[in-house]
C-alpha cells in the first residue's frame, strides 16, 4: 500500500489526478468488442479488428512480456458545457479535447517520467510500456476495472467526481501492485439524454456506437466524403463533437481549475471563423494547428468539414469563397464539399459557377457532387 500511495502522489504531481491499478487478465467486455467489430460498427477503422491487434486487445500480457500490473490514469481537459452557443458570423465548433496541445505530445512523456521515478524510487530498472489512445488495448475496460469510472451509454468512461472530460492513459509495469476494485454500479440508470441528443443517432440502445454515423468519426477518421444524408446533422462541427458529453448530467462536476496548462484553449481554436479557414493553404494549416489534434484530419479533411459547416450555415456571405474553392482548390475532396455547400446556401446563385465547374472538373466523384447540387 505504501508504494501504491507514493506512485499515486507522483502521478498527481504529473497532472494525473485519477489513478487506479488493474491486472493483466482479459478485458471484461472483450466479447462486446468482438461483436461490435463483427457487426461492422467500426466503420472504416479496419485496424481495430486486425489479427495481431485483436490478439493483443484480448490478452494484455502480450503487450509487455513479464508485465504484472497496469496503472491506469486520467488527465482532464477543458469541459465544453454550453451546447447552445450562438454565433453572429459563420463559425465552427471544435471538440474541447482539441482546444489545446495534442495529448499525444504530452501524455506519453509524462508516463515515461512516472516510470523513471518509480524505477529510481525502487532502486532498480523497471520495464514499462506506455499508451494513450494509440495501443492495441481496450483502455476504457482497463480503466473501468481499475475503478476510474463506469462506461456510460455514450461509450465514454464516466468518473463520479469528474464526469467524462479526460484522457485515459496506461502504464504497463513488471512490478506487482495490488489491483483496485471496479465501480460495480452503473450510475446512468434510466437516463438517455446522450442517446436522444445525438444528432446522427449513432448511440445504440445496446451501449455501443455506430461509428459510421458518429460526428467525431465523420469529421476526423473518415477520409472520404461525408454521407449526404448526415451532412445537415453535423451542423457547424468541423472537428469532433461534444454533444453526448455536454448533455450528460455527470459532467456538471467537470471543472476548469483542474486542467493542465497544455490543454487550455488556444486562441481561435474552440470556435474558428469559417471563412478565413477556407484560405488556409498547407503551410498555414500546419502553422495554425502545430502540435494540435486537429492535424489528425489533415488539411483536406478539415476544409471538407469547413465547407459542410458553411453549407449548414446558409449564410450567403460564404458564396464567393466557396465558388473560389470549387474553381481553384487542388483537393477533390474539398471541391466536392464546396459544391454541396453552394447548393445548400443558394442553388440559384450557385448555378452558373456549378455549371462552369462541371465542364472542366476532372474528378468523377466531384462531378457527381456538382450534378447533385445542380438538381436542387
Amino acid at each position: 500500500m505504501q508504494i501504491r500511495n507514493w506512485i499515486k502522489a507522483e502521478a498527481a504531481s504529473l497532472g494525473f489526478p485519477f489513478f487506479g491499478i488493474t491486472d493483466l487478465t482479459p478485458p471484461p467486455h472483450l466479447d462486446v468488442f468482438r461483436d461490435w467489430i463483427a457487426a461492422g460498427r467500426h466503420a472504416g477503422m479496419d485496424y481495430l479488428g486486425r489479427g495481431v491487434s485483436l490478439d493483443k486487445r484480448s490478452d494484455p500480457r502480450q503487450i509487455l512480456p513479464g508485465a504484472k500490473s497496469i496503472i491506469t490514469l486520467a488527465m482532464p481537459y477543458a469541459p465544453s458545457l454550453d451546447s447552445t452557443v450562438e454565433q453572429s458570423q459563420p463559425a465552427g465548433r471544435i471538440a474541447s479535447y482539441a482546444w489545446g496541445m495534442d495529448y499525444h505530445e504530452v501524455i506519453p512523456a509524462r508516463l515515461n517520467d512516472l516510470a523513471e521515478r518509480i524505477s529510481e524510487h525502487l532502486g532498480c530498472p523497471v520495464a514499462r510500456r506506455a499508451y494513450t489512445d494509440t495501443g492495441p488495448i481496450l483502455e476504457r475496460d482497463l480503466a473501468q476495472r481499475a475503478g476510474l469510472g463506469w462506461a456510460g451509454k455514450n461509450s465514454c468512461l464516466i468518473h463520479p467526481r469528474r464526469g467524462s472530460y479526460f484522457f485515459l492513459a496506461e502504464l504497463f509495469l513488471d512490478i506487482e501492485l495490488e489491483p483496485d476494485k471496479p465501480i460495480a454500479i452503473d450510475r446512468c440508470g434510466s437516463c438517455r439524454r446522450c442517446i436522444d441528443a445525438c444528432p446522427t443517432g449513432c448511440i445504440c440502445e445496446d451501449r455501443t456506437l455506430d461509428a459510421g454515423r458518429c460526428v467525431s468519426y465523420l469529421t476526423i477518421e473518415n477520409k472520404g466524403p461525408i454521407p449526404v444524408d448526415l451532412r445537415p446533422r453535423i451542423g457547424n462541427r468541423v472537428f469532433g463533437c461534444d454533444i453526448c458529453q455536454q448533455v450528460c448530467p455527470w459532467n456538471r462536476f467537470a471543472v476548469d481549475n483542474e486542467i493542465d496548462p497544455t490543454f487550455q484553449p488556444r486562441p481561435g481554436i474552440p470556435a474558428p471563423s469559417l471563412l478565413p479557414e477556407l484560405q488556409l493553404d498547407a503551410r498555414a494549416f500546419n502553422r495554425k494547428f502545430q502540435l494540435s489534434p486537429v492535424k489528425r484530419a489533415k488539411r483536406r479533411g478539415y476544409l471538407r468539414n469547413v465547407c459542410i459547416a458553411l453549407g449548414n450555415s446558409h449564410n450567403p456571405a460564404a458564396l464567393p469563397a466557396l465558388k473560389e474553392i470549387l474553381q481553384a482548390e487542388p483537393e477533390a475532396l474539398i471541391r466536392g464539399a464546396a459544391a454541396w455547400a453552394l447548393a445548400e446556401i443558394d442553388p440559384v446563385n450557385a448555378r452558373s459557377a456549378l455549371e462552369i465547374a462541371l465542364r472542366v472538373e476532372p474528378d468523377a466523384i466531384v462531378c457527381q457532387e456538382i450534378k447533385a447540387a445542380l438538381e436542387k
